[in-house]
């Protein structure tokens, strides 16, 4: 009896339970969520994500009245009607009126709410007339981000500290949802994002845009964002995408048009810039120094930060024939990853320079002590086959 009474209390409840547990608010940061909406769905900086927010608040509501009614006449049934002030309980069936009810109410509802939906649904997936086209491809465990037709592209990597992951320094405020290079964007624009995978299939998620869609090797799908808030939005990797899932945030930093227009003048004059330092020379200690920054953002996740890689699933670097042995073959493993593992092919994701770099640093770190060094240029020329 006991049980049965703590039953009827949790499905009375369902409906509060569902109106307060829809979902956490996503990491943004703006001022226009506080207090109870902290415990409900994003409602967004785009339209489509507003669409998305009425829609379900609808069906919330909906769903709210109808268990509103639904417990009210059962409670109402079970006090009036109880057995104590004499009532037994009437056997009948087949009512023509309940089972016409029962149909035609749910079949209204059912229309009403197919018009918004529908409606969502169209503009979703509508990304014609564009401003800007943006390719987000996933890899494991960072996004690539190439503004088409304007020469910029970027890897956009973790920056939580591996320290902090571990527990033995404190936590930032934005753990795991800090990136290098956030995604700009500028505020007002039609934006088309053209997303695929080079590895295995991830999600790029970002609640606060109404944008969720999966990045799938050897495909491009399209989904599209018209920000109407300057801002940071933060998401995350929504497909369970291997060891180093948690830590592929994504960020985006929305910006006025004439700040994005600056922003992307400068993005492309630094590319221009780091495409010149290919052709520069760089000393032991220089290519040392970057190579250890590069190393720990785009390697330590595998390899670990001291080099001794995780046994039985990435090889440790320390003393390893590759990296002590000869330089082309450590240039064709980074450059061109190892078909059949989970070693990446890096030349289309890193610049010459940390390249180089790395290469540099796993050869003389860690008591690899093997003394050479290896050039921006000459991984350019490894690249094209000289």
């Amino acid at each position: 009896m006991v049980f049965r009474v703590k039953q009827l209390v949790v499905y009375a409840l369902s409906p509060l339970l569902l109106l307060f547990s829809v979902g956490q608010r996503a990491y943004a940061e703006d001022a226009h969520a506080s207090g109870w909406s902290l415990l409900n769905m994003p409602q967004g900086v785009t339209g489509v994500s507003n669409d998305i927010y009425d829609l379900h608040m609808t069906v919330v509501w909906i769903c709210v009245w109808i268990s509103v009614v639904v417990y009210g006449v059962m409670f109402y049934s079970m006090f009036a009607h109880r057995k104590s002030k004499g009532y037994k309980a009437a056997n009948f069936h087949e009512s023509t009126t309940v089972e016409l009810l029962w149909t035609i109410l749910p079949v209204l509802i059912l229309v009403w709410v197919a018009f918004p939906s529908t409606k969502s649904l169209i503009e979703l997936y509508d990304t014609s007339e564009a401003d800007i086209d943006i390719k987000v491809t996933g890899y494991q465990w960072k996004w690539q981000y190439e503004y088409l037709g304007e020469g910029v592209e970027f890897m956009s990597e973790l920056t939580t500290s591996e320290s902090s992951i571990y527990n033995e320094t404190p936590k930032t405020e934005y753990y795991l949802s800090e990136v290098n290079e956030p995604l700009v964007l500028p505020v007002g624009k039609k934006v088309r994002f053209l997303l695929t995978a080079k590895d295995v299939i991830h999600s790029w998620w970002v609640p606060d845009l109404g944008v969720k869609r999966d990045a799938v090797p050897g495909f491009i799908n399209e989904t599209w964002a018209k920000i109407d808030e300057p801002g940071i939005y933060r998401g995350f990797c929504a497909e369970l995408c291997g060891k180093g899932h948690a830590f592929m945030p994504v960020v985006i930093n929305a910006l006025p048009e004439a700040e994005y227009e600056t922003w992307l003048a400068d993005k492309k004059v630094a590319a221009a810039a780091e495409r010149e330092m290919a052709k520069k020379t760089f000393t032991l200690e220089q290519l040392m120094a970057k190579g250890e920054a590069a190393y720990n953002r785009s390697c330590a996740s595998c390899h670990m930060a001291n080099g001794e890689g995780i046994p039985g699933a990435f090889p440790g670097l320390k003393g390893s024939a590759i990296a002590l042995g000869p330089v082309a073959e450590h240039l064709d493993v980074v450059v061109n990853g190892v078909s059949g593992t989970a070693m990446q092919a890096f030349g289309g994701q890193l610049s010459e320079v940390d390249l180089a770099a790395i290469i540099t640093y796993e050869r003389n770190a860690w008591g690899n002590d093997v003394g050479d060094m290896v050039q921006p240029l000459d991984v350019l020329k490894f690249k094209q086959g000289q």
